[in-house]
């Protein structure tokens, strides 16, 4: 019989540039099995973006200055639904960018981005949409990270600007190794296995 170890030490501590991962026991409905992004992690509190819920919308219908692209549109999370927001891999390509991680960038010149979409010179997969955001206030990450709610993971060579995964999630916890990778195939409900 093979022994599975369902509470494993997560050692990494939150920070800009790392992804939180959901553990399976999390049974809030908005972020069960979800993958987020940091995009910023203070004092202040933290927020980052959900890369693995998507919505069924087209970028035009978000906003008329976006042309049509390939890429899917996230749900970054709950706060700000009303709001678009973006990462890229465009480096000062895009003025006002804010960096997060190796080549991952945050915002920046939101007519940069969307003339780069349109005349082609910006590849829709250099840049990944999102509505609404994810957001922690002063101490309310470490609180959840400490109730075993939460993993903290590196980037490494997650394909984060890949729209097109349905396994990122898993993909995220089976990077990490044992034990984390027997919790990747752990069922959404265990009454049903």
């Amino acid at each position: 019989m093979k022994n599975f170890n369902l509470d494993p030490d997560n050692i990494l501590p939150p920070l800009r540039g790392r992804l939180l991962i959901a553990s399976p026991f999390l049974e809030d409905p908005y972020f069960s099995r979800s993958l987020i992004l940091l995009c910023d992690h203070n004092e202040e509190g933290s927020f980052g973006f959900v890369l693995n819920r998507y919505i069924e919308l087209d970028l035009p219908d978000l906003s008329e200055k976006l042309p049509e692209t390939e890429g899917r549109i996230s749900l970054g999370g709950p706060v700000e639904n009303n709001s678009l927001y973006y990462i890229h891999t465009l480096g000062e390509r895009i003025p006002e960018s804010i960096h997060v991680s190796g080549n991952l960038f945050l915002g920046g010149d939101f007519d940069a981005i969307s003339a780069g979409l349109a005349d082609k010179t910006i590849a829709s997969d250099q840049v990944r949409f999102f509505v609404g955001y994810s957001g922690w206030s002063e101490e309310q990450l470490e609180e959840e990270i400490g109730k075993r709610s939460w993993y903290v993971r590196n980037l490494s060579d997650l394909p984060v600007m890949d729209t097109a995964r349905e396994d990122l999630w898993n993909e995220a916890l089976r990077g990490m190794g044992k034990p984390f990778s027997d919790l990747a195939n752990f069922p959404a409900d265990p009454k049903l296995n």
